[in-house]
């Protein structure tokens, strides 16, 4: 049985890698933006019964990012088996898209067409907090990549090789939760005509595999080191989980908080992991 879920999920990771894949994505995202822009025209000017929030352009742009960050967040479970510490990565880099998001969202409080002088302050200044938030993430997380050395925790191949399938296995059992959570979201909207995301359900779902994956990997290692990181992990999945509700403002503040707390966990972990290795070879 173990097998057979290992095999999907290898299959299901092939095709997600394959090149025809990252076409397709292309290809659906020009998609998304040219339905979005049929249906506000249809809206606005064909005398189509217009869906709630459909007479603004922008629509056309924060589809396109709805689509985008379903596709980062289907990135993000593929990594979970390469490395936790590269699925955290993905976490701040699905933030930051969020926030971006959030950026060109403001525009839709704008009259049409966008000038000076339909410019509303208090959107401007919400517009410009996710825009520089995004960026500072952005920066946090490309010092965090660089900085990131991938130590194994098993003491042999087979425990590696056992881990890792661990890890394929949540990776495949969040795959299906977010499959169901993406049925349950078209459905709402076809019944109410709201479209309401379930990023932040994924992301609290998140917090207890990122738990769960800790109380796994204490059958290999106990060292605080290891341990301590770990944790922070699932701390850091919890602050970005609460700056996804947060105000304006503070979103950001916690995004980035959260960003230079996995950076500086980082640089002291290496530092900790350089000693030992210095230790070892006296």
């Amino acid at each position: 049985m173990t097998k057979r879920i290992i095999g999907l999920y290898d299959a299901l990771h092939r095709l997600w890698s394959n090149k025809l894949t990252d076409q397709s994505i292309s290809w659906l995202l020009i998609a998304t933006f040219g339905f979005g822009l049929l249906l506000v025209v249809s809206a606005r000017n064909l005398g189509f019964p217009a869906i709630p929030d459909t007479t603004n352009y922008f629509l056309a742009i924060d589809l396109s990012f709805q689509v985008l960050l379903v596709i980062e967040i289907l990135g993000l479970i593929f990594v979970l088996p390469k490395s936790v510490a590269d699925s955290v990565g993905k976490q701040f880099e699905i933030l930051s898209v969020i926030l971006l998001r959030s950026a060109f969202k403001e525009f839709g409080y704008f009259k049409q067409p966008v000038e000076w002088s339909n410019f509303i302050y208090e959107p401007l200044f919400h517009m410009l907090s996710d825009a520089f938030g995004a960026l500072l993430i952005f920066l946090i997380i490309g010092f965090y990549y660089q900085k990131q050395r991938h130590e194994r925790i098993t003491k042999n191949d087979q425990e590696q090789l056992e881990f890792i399938h661990f890890k394929k296995i949540l990776s495949l059992l969040l795959l299906c939760v977010f499959v169901y959570l993406g049925f349950t979201d078209i459905s709402q909207f076809i019944e109410t005509g709201h479209y309401v995301n379930s990023f932040n359900t994924f992301y609290t779902i998140l917090i207890f595999a990122d738990v769960l994956i800790l109380l796994f990997s204490l059958r290999y290692t106990t060292k605080y080191y290891n341990l301590f990181r770990y944790s922070s992990f699932a701390l850091a999945t919890i602050l970005i989980r609460v700056s996804l509700t947060a105000p304006a403002y503070v979103n950001v503040i916690l995004g980035i908080t959260a960003g230079l707390f996995v950076l500086g966990l980082t640089l002291i972990y290496n530092y900790f992991l350089k000693q030992d290795e210095l230790e070892a070879k006296s």
